[in-house]
Formats: structure tokens, sequence, C-alpha cells
């Protein structure tokens, strides 16, 4: 869930990195992501650790609560299911759903963030196994899970996203269920600022070119890819699935929080987050 600014034609982000569009590739950005999130897990957590709760299952900064979502059913339904959370970060959304009766694991690729899930564990009675892997290639048999979600985890930092999503099919039985939320596309042809200045179109919603930050030796540091709403819909058919629904959460009235360039403005105009709705497509 973290801020970006898509209509960058390069500028400052801090004083050891700029801002620009260009390819990056699968390794690249692996790389660089990995070592962004471990470099800045420390503040990610102080700034929004209480937002997310150390056991709450929240899709965005909109605040939506799948105890009140239900996306993957009811929570009465969660007791014995088997259940993967891809870009896990702290792992909050995994103790919620331990705490249902559900077997989760949490997997996310950054070490600083699952030594966080480690930390709250250590003081909490939910304990949920910890897994460090890339979400391309997940270290699982097939078949092992009921359900699969994945908050603003992984998939918008990823350049092939089919290939997570023929791996989340892979490792789901048969009529699995996979929910992820991601930056809605709508906002990468506006600012990222929460005010006034963000609500005015000013890049091409259609410009597919990863969102880099690089070092003085061009170096990704920091990558994010973009899809529009069809190709998201396409990435999920091409995935082996079938897609159930499309949720933009509206913001409520309760959220007064400013989250990057996620704002009450904002987000009482456009959409800021989309969540896909997707089952395993078995077919012939």
């Amino acid at each position: 869930m973290e801020a970006y600014d898509p209509s960058s034609s390069p500028n400052t982000v801090d004083e050891d990195s700029t801002a620009t569009r260009r390819d990056a590739d699968t390794t690249e950005s692996a790389r660089a992501n990995r070592g962004w999130w471990d470099r800045n897990a420390d503040e990610y957590q102080i700034e929004h650790g209480t937002f997310l709760g150390d056991d709450r299952f929240v899709w965005g900064p909109e605040g939506l609560d799948e105890v009140e979502a239900e996306l993957l059913g009811p929570p009465e339904d969660l007791a014995g299911k088997d259940v993967l959370e891809i870009g896990a970060g702290a792992a909050q959304c995994s103790r919620w759903l331990a705490a249902q009766g559900a077997r989760p694991v949490a997997l996310d690729l950054s070490h600083r963030q699952l030594q966080h899930a480690q930390r709250i564990q250590d003081g909490s009675a939910i304990r949920v196994p910890l897994v460090e892997a890339d979400a391309g290639v997940l270290p699982f048999r097939d078949g092992s899970f009921d359900l699969a979600c994945s908050a603003y985890g992984a998939l918008p930092f990823i350049a092939d996203q089919v290939r997570v999503l023929r791996e989340v099919h892979r490792v789901l039985r048969p009529g699995g269920r996979f929910v992820f939320s991601v930056t809605h596309p709508i906002r990468w042809a506006f600012p990222d600022e929460p005010g006034p200045e963000g609500l005015t179109v000013s890049a091409s919603y259609f410009d597919r070119t990863p969102y880099v930050e690089q070092d003085d030796e061009g170096r990704a540091v920091y990558v994010e890819h973009h899809r529009t709403i069809g190709d998201r819909v396409r990435d999920v058919v091409a995935g082996g699935f079938r897609l159930v629904d499309l949720v933009e959460p509206e913001w409520p009235a309760w959220n007064t929080q400013e989250w990057g360039g996620w704002s009450p403005l904002r987000g009482n105009l456009i959409p800021g987050s989309a969540i896909l709705v997707c089952e395993r497509d078995d077919r012939a």
C-alpha cells in the first residue's frame, strides 16, 4: 500500500534516488523491491501499523475489512481451510484468518517484513507459519491450499503477472478462490497527491511503462507495474481463473486518514483500490 507518483518525469524522490518511467524486467523488479521493502519495513510498520492492526484483515487504504466484505467467504466457513497469503508483510491478515480457525501460511519476499511478523507473533497467542519466497516461484506442492489472498501484496511489484497467477492456480485445489487487491488502475493517470493537485489527469491511463525509482547509476531501487482494468481481467483468465467479482471500495465517512495519495478528498471522487475476486477455472 505504498505511495508512488506515476506521473513523474523524473523528479527527486529522496536524496539517493530519482523517479522515472522505463522498462524493468522480472529479475530487476524482484531485486529492487526486495531491497526496498527490507530497507523501509521499519518505517512502514511505524507509520501504518496502527491502521493495519496486529490481526486485522484490511483490503486497502479505504479500510474495507474482510470481516464485513466476506470476499473469501463467510468467516464461519473459513475454519479448517488452508489459506496462502501472498505479500503478507507483517502477516496481519494471516493472523486474522487464524483467529477464524483457518490454517494460513504468510509468504513475503522481504526478510525484514517477516521479522516484523515474527515480532508481533512473539507477543501474541496467534502464530502462523512465515515463508520468505518469491510469488512467482511458490515453494508449495500442487493443490496445497483451499484459498489464496493478497492485500496490496506482490502483484503490483511483479513484471510477469500471469506467471504469479499460474503459480497461485497450481497451488490451489480445484474450485479454489484467489482474492487480491491492487492500486486501482485509474490512479495511474493522476498525480499521487492527496489534495486538489491530485485531481487533474496528468498522464495516459494507457501507458503501461513501469514506474521506477533508481539510484545515480541507473539501478532500480523500487518498481511498480501498471495494468489497465482490461489487462487485469485478461491476466486473470490467462492465469487459469474466472473473475467472479471486481470490487471498487468507496471511501467510508469514518476514515479521515491520508495514506500517500489516498485521501478522503480523492476517495470520494475516484476509486483508489480494485479487488479482484477469482476462482480457479477447472473446465476442460
